[in-house]
C-alpha cells in the first residue's frame, strides 16, 4: 500500500524483496545493493527482525534517511542510525505526510494534529 501510495503521488520509488520478481508489474530488486545510481532514503516495510540488516546495507550505500514504517523498527536498527547520523522517521505512518493527504490518513493526520500529536 505504502508503494502504490508513493508511486500515485510521483514518488521514484524502487520496491525491494528477495521474494518477488515484480510489484504492480514494475521490477522488484532483491536487495538495496542491486539498485543502480544513488536514492536519498529508504522506507522500511519489513519485521523488525530484518531492520538492521536493510539499514546497515542503507548506511553502506550513503543513504542518510531511513523512514521505519509502523511495525518495522527494532532499537538496534533505531540505535545504528543515531550512532551514524542517519536521519530516522520511527513509529508514523508515511500515508499521513505525503501530501495531498487523502481518506482516512486525512482524518487521522487531523485527530494528531488537533491533539498535538502531529510531528512537526
Amino acid at each position: 500500500m505504502a508503494y502504490k501510495n508513493l508511486k500515485d503521488k510521483g514518488y521514484k520509488v524502487f520496491p525491494v524483496n528477495p521474494n518477488a520478481d515484480s510489484v504492480d508489474s514494475y521490477k522488484c530488486y532483491p536487495n538495496l545493493s542491486s539498485i543502480s545510481g544513488a536514492f536519498d532514503g529508504v522506507l522500511l516495510v519489513v519485521p523488525p527482525k530484518q531492520s538492521e540488516a536493510v539499514v546497515r546495507e542503507a548506511h553502506q550505500l550513503g543513504v542518510k534517511s531511513i523512514w521505519f514504517q509502523q511495525g518495522s523498527s527494532s532499537e538496534e536498527a533505531i540505535n545504528f542510525c543515531e550512532e551514524n547520523n542517519i536521519s530516522v522517521v520511527s513509529g508514523e505512518c508515511i500515508m499521513m505526510f505525503t501530501e495531498p493527504v487523502e481518506s482516512f490518513h486525512k482524518f487521522h493526520r487531523w485527530i494528531w494534529k488537533l491533539f498535538g500529536k502531529l510531528p512537526k
